[in-house]
Formats: structure tokens, sequence, C-alpha cells
């Protein structure tokens, strides 16, 4: 017997369950059971599910306009690329749909600059753990050996080094000609929610500047507000060449930008590179709504006060944990590591506490809630994966014991 999946690619190991309704971080099933959203899509809905300004951007923009075609003129596209520039210190923007389209965008920039320079075969450094999307440029860039398997060979052109390790950047800069540029996520969302020090970030737009190498900052998750300012290097106190962005810009629609300056910014002709669907006015429509909420509502300074929240409060309820290795994060995008393979815990928060997580590098709880959650949802948060980790006996009572106790502190 067929079931609902049969006629799928199995390229997701879901889990069994649809969501059919959602309003701001929760979530309805098939039958009605709501679920409290950790994840926000993957550091997507940032704004919530079914913002209402959203909703009616899409339904206006939906009837007057979905696509011509970037032969043409989009006043939407126009008015994004200026916005996004002026937020980002840039000066040009190429819009396409999805992350890694944003960083095969950037990916190309960085080899026509080595062509410009004269470099026959231009390279890129690229960090370990580093994840910049599935196509077969951005997988190559990828520094997850499970992700390369069985997609060999890979494209040439990658030199990988030590993630926070200045002195590695060095030594490569020191032993290899050739290299272009730098790519580099602010934190490492799916290498386990790894956070490059502003001191590391610093140092690396020296060594940029030092050898005439681009850097390229992957914000396709920090972005947007996520760490607690509006683009994670923001916290360096730098300036990259390169940008990219995705996931929160369009809260759920697909949209993503690729925004650079300088040397980078000018690069492309006519021909060398495009989207059929990049850029349209529908997207680009939601996208500049996007940013009219994030700054109206200052959203990135609440991701920083509630995520120093949340993570105050999983350090006070799970700190002596004998599972648990370390509790990190900036802003709301928190990882949480075990000593063991914990990828069961998905499938459990889902069933015994109706909270949507994921787990990342097979041993790190990823927590990524929506932006505009209020103090009560984020100390939930607390508290479910809490009890959801309060699973031996040995274990149960002073971890339930700490969780009630933070639940109650946080109240009063």
């Amino acid at each position: 017997m067929q079931t609902a999946t049969s006629h799928l690619m199995q390229a997701y190991d879901r889990q069994p369950v649809s969501f059919v309704r959602g309003d701001g971080a929760r979530l309805w099933d098939e039958q009605g059971e709501e679920y409290l959203d950790a994840i926000a899509g993957v550091a997507v809905t940032s704004l919530g599910h079914a913002h209402p300004e959203i909703t009616a951007v899409i339904a206006e923009q939906a009837g007057l306009l979905l696509h011509t075609s970037n032969v043409f003129r989009i006043h939407w596209q126009e008015q994004l690329g200026e916005r996004l520039c002026a937020l980002a210190g840039m000066q040009k923007a190429f819009f396409c749909n999805s992350g890694a389209e944003a960083n095969e965008t950037a990916l190309k920039v960085a080899r026509l600059y080595g062509h410009r320079k004269q470099i026959p075969e231009p390279k890129i450094l690229v960090m370990d753990n580093g994840f910049h999307g599935r196509t077969i440029a951005t997988l190559s860039a990828t520094g997850s050996p499970g992700n390369h398997q069985g997609f060999e060979p890979l494209l040439p052109g990658f030199l990988r080094v030590p993630h926070n390790d200045i002195e590695a950047v060095r030594q490569a800069a020191a032993r290899e000609s050739g290299i272009v540029a730098v790519l580099i996520e602010p934190v490492q969302g799916e290498g386990g929610i790894r956070v490059a020090s502003a001191d590391y970030l610093h140092e690396l737009r020296e060594v940029c500047d030092q050898q005439g190498w681009l850097l390229m900052l992957d914000e396709i998750q920090t972005g947007l507000g996520r760490t607690g300012t509006l683009f994670g290097h923001e916290h360096a106190g730098i300036t990259p060449d390169v940008v990219t962005l995705a996931k929160a810009l369009g809260n759920g629609f697909p949209i993503g930008t690729c925004l650079a300056r300088g040397a980078a910014a000018n690069l492309f002709s006519p021909g060398q590179h495009g989207s059929t669907f990049g850029g349209n006015p529908l997207a680009c429509r939601v996208a500049c709504t996007v940013l009219d909420i994030l700054t109206r509502d200052s959203l990135p300074e609440r991701a920083a006060r509630l995520g120093t929240r949340l993570l105050s409060g999983l350090q006070a309820a799970l700190g002596d944990h004998p599972d648990i290795t370390a509790i990190r994060g900036k802003g709301l995008m928190v990882g949480i590591e075990l000593n063991r393979n914990c990828q069961e815990l998905v499938a459990r928060a889902l069933k015994e506490q109706h909270l949507l997580i994921t787990v990342t590098r097979d041993r790190v709880i990823r927590l990524l809630p929506p932006l505009i959650c209020d103090e009560k949802q984020i100390d939930d948060i607390v508290v479910r994966v809490s009890d959801l980790l309060s699973t031996s006996t040995a274990t149960k009572p002073p971890l339930a014991e700490a969780a009630a106790s933070f639940q109650l502190n946080v109240s009063e």
C-alpha cells in the first residue's frame, strides 16, 4: 500500500506530523494539537507564522503582478536592492531564490575577481564544518565529508582551514598561491552553532586587506537580526566585501541575495549570471515588508535580549547535566552540545513536549526561535528542553527541580 509520501524522493527524514496552521511561534497539526516552534523553519520565519502584514502584502501583490522577467526593470527589486545595500554598507545586489543560489553567486564573483587579476585557477579559503548549500559548487565549499559522500568529484579550487583559527589562515596565505577570497559564516549553524570570535573576524578582515582577498560572509542563517544585530558580522565591527542573505529575508517566501561592494560589485556583465525567478515583484515586495517590520519593531535588539534570556535559562537549568558538554550561542541562535548522538530527540521533542527542535552534527540541539517570541515562550522553551533531557533516573529529579526553579524565578 502506498503512503502519502510514496511519490516524493527520499531526500528528507520526515517526522510523521503535518502542520496546517500557524500563528506567531505556534503551530497546529491536522489533529488540532498545538506545538511551540523553536526552529522557525530553520531560521526562516523570524517574524513568526501568518504575520498579518506579510499575508496582506502577498495577497495584494499577487493580485497585481507576480512575474515579468529580469529583461525589464522591476520596481520592488530596485527598492529592495537600495535598502539592503544601505543597511549592509554594500553597493550592488543580485537577487535569486535561495541561500545556495546566493552563495553560488558569491563563488562566481570570487572566480571572476581572480580571473580579472590574471589568476588562472583562483582558490577560495573555506572553513572546517562550514555549510554553504547543496549545489555542487556550494557543496564543494561545505566542510562536511558526510554531505560530500556520493557526489564526488567535487569542484576544485577550495582550501579548507580550521574554523576560528587566524594562524591557519596566515599559514595558508604564506603556503598557497592563487587564493582570492575567504568564505565564512559568522556563526556556523549547520556546523553546530560555533561562533567566530570578534577578534578572529577582525583579524581576518586585516589579512584579506593585506593579501588583496575578498572577505565573503555567508549570512544566510545569521543575517537579519538572528544574532542580536541586523548582520552577524556587526559584532566584530567589520565590513565584508560580499554578503549573502536568504532564509529570513522573505519570512518563508523564497528569496536570496548576494550583496557586494568595491571591486566585487561590478564584475558581472550581461549574460554572465542570471535567475529566471530571482528578484520577482512578489518576492521583493515581501522582503521590503520584512525589512520594514524588522527595523520598526527593533527585532535585532529583541533577539539580543531574548537570546540572553534563553542562553542563561538553559545554562541554569542544564549546566550540571552529565551528557551536556557545552551550551553556546549568539542572540536567538543557540546550540546545546551533548556527548552522544542525540538525533532521536527531534522526534521525542515533538511527541513528548510538542516542541520543534533540530539536531545538527548528530549531537548538537539547535534552537532558532522566531524573533517575535515573547518572554514566556522563551522560558517555555527552556522548560520543555530541560524536561526532554531529564530522561534518566539519575538525572531526572535535579533537572526537573532546576527547570521548575527557573520557571518560578523568571515569572516573578
